[in-house]
């Protein structure tokens, strides 16, 4: 592909500290991203799912349901069973009469709303640590590095549900939002895979000539972290953000099943599908399963096929094949 070896000859410009070819490497980025089916695939799917996410509010209002709002009347039969889908109720309802097609999309919500800030809080924090240990490195990086094993050693189901247990009073209300709580547990298990991503790369880009140079000139370790070293690991640690989202989605529907993330009556996929397989009406009313389920797949699915297309056009391995 001709605009990504063109954009492979720019980035090492780059590397070498030549800043008047930085415009040219971000427009050829850009056509590069733009032509690669997995990218354009990917951010399609992404695209959908947030627009759901955005336009749950306006469907809710069409359709005339509230997220939590009941329907036993119209959405339950006598024997008290859920309809399937309908011109009312285009995804059926549940148990209790509500939409399921409001709920998933209010789900997206919540799941993006968790998943987004806990991957970015967990990249700045994970990112920040591992350019100080990889660019330090000596005592200071064998500290780190032993934080972060020790970090990793705790099991995430196990430590999760033992955090969220301490967040509930003798009342069995919780002190602090379950949500707030959950996008914390999840920036908890996630920054280390960040910290140790960017210590290997500090680990190569902090005897390259760039980094020579600028130290010959006499230039502060902070600058030389900030304008350096930082620019040219982005593009990769941005690629592996879109690896890394789709598997706290994971995590916070993972919770959300368990009974300990996000509670009912607010909507998330993971207490929508633990609802269905709890009191397998399902089996009468598959989209019961199916909205949300579907809903899981495709986020995962979009994030996944996404940041394939992003690695594909910046990983240098993969370019110059």
């Amino acid at each position: 592909m001709p605009e990504i070896r063109a954009l492979a000859s720019v980035q090492d410009h780059v590397l070498l500290g030549h800043g008047e070819v930085v415009n040219s490497y971000r427009s050829l980025l850009v056509r590069a991203l733009l032509r690669e089916r997995s990218f354009r695939i990917g951010a399609l799917i992404i695209g959908f799912v947030t627009a759901g996410a955005l336009l749950a509010p306006v469907v809710a209002w069409l359709l005339g349901h509230g997220v939590t709002e009941q329907f036993r009347d119209t959405a339950l039969t006598e024997m008290g069973l859920p309809t399937g889908p309908t011109f009312e109720f285009p995804l059926g309802a549940d148990g209790n009469g509500r939409d399921v097609l409001v709920r998933t999309l209010y789900g997206a919500r919540v799941s993006l709303a968790i998943a987004i800030p806990a991957t970015t809080l967990a990249m700045i924090i994970g990112t920040a640590i591992g350019l100080v240990s990889g660019f330090l490195a000596g005592r200071v990086d064998r500290v780190i590095s032993q934080a972060v094993d020790v970090a990793l050693s705790f099991p995430f189901i196990v430590t999760a549900l033992s955090l969220l247990s301490l967040n509930r009073g003798v009342d069995g209300k919780p002190f602090v939002a379950p949500s707030l709580v959950v996008v914390l547990i999840i920036t908890l298990f996630s920054w280390t895979y960040f910290a140790r991503l960017t210590r290997g790369l500090v680990f190569v880009l902090r005897r390259s000539p760039l980094v020579e140079a600028a130290q010959t000139i006499g230039a502060s370790k902070a600058r030389i972290i900030m304008r350096e070293i930082l620019p040219n690991i982005a593009p990769v640690i941005l690629v592996y953000w879109a690896v890394q989202l789709p598997a706290n989605i994971i995590a916070e529907a993972t919770l959300s099943f368990l009974g300990v993330g996000v509670q009912a009556p607010q909507p998330s996929w993971g207490n929508m599908i633990a609802e269905a397989q709890r009191s397998s009406l399902y089996q009468l009313q598959p989209w019961f399963l199916l909205g949300p389920g579907i809903a899981l797949f495709l986020t995962v699915a979009g994030f996944n096929t996404l940041s394939a297309g992003l690695r594909n056009v910046l990983d240098p391995h993969r370019r110059s094949g």
